[in-house]
């Protein structure tokens, strides 16, 4: 199958790529339907793209890859929503702001979007937690 995103172009993907969001991404109402873009000149980053709006996609990291001390500790109802039933099918990403100064680049660490690898759901959930911030520093100075 084809998509075509108004600002990555031509993306090409399988039935089984297609994540369905169990509850909205916040800020983006009625859109479900998504696929995880690996973008390969730009690691460690993906693309989180609509399948339902070509104007919707989100730029995503692993907080791992920048954070070593990041945890997340994910709510029984949330595991139960997206069917998780292991701990190595959770992919757990973090929205990311870019910007033309790489120090101002940001990361939201307070609101992950979680992935069910396995079971393709996912879901943006929001950690209560003071030290994680939603536009947290991704390079430190």
């Amino acid at each position: 199958m084809v998509f075509i995103s108004k600002i990555h172009g031509k993306l090409e993907y399988d039935e089984k790529d297609i994540i369905i969001f169990k509850k909205e991404i916040l800020g983006f109402n009625n859109k479900e339907k998504f696929v995880l873009v690996e973008l390969e000149d730009y690691k460690p980053f993906k693309l989180l793209q609509s399948l339902e709006d070509e104007e919707v996609g989100l730029i995503l990291t692993s907080p791992f890859e920048f954070f070593d001390d990041y945890k997340v500790n994910l709510p029984e109802e949330t595991l139960n929503r997206l069917n998780i039933d292991n701990e190595e099918d959770v992919l757990l990403l973090t929205t990311i702001t870019l910007s033309s100064d790489p120090k101002k680049i940001t990361a939201n660490l307070k609101a992950p979007i979680i992935i069910n690898k396995k079971a393709n759901l996912a879901e943006q959930i929001i950690i209560d937690d003071s030290k994680y911030n939603i536009k947290h520093p991704l390079i430190k100075e």
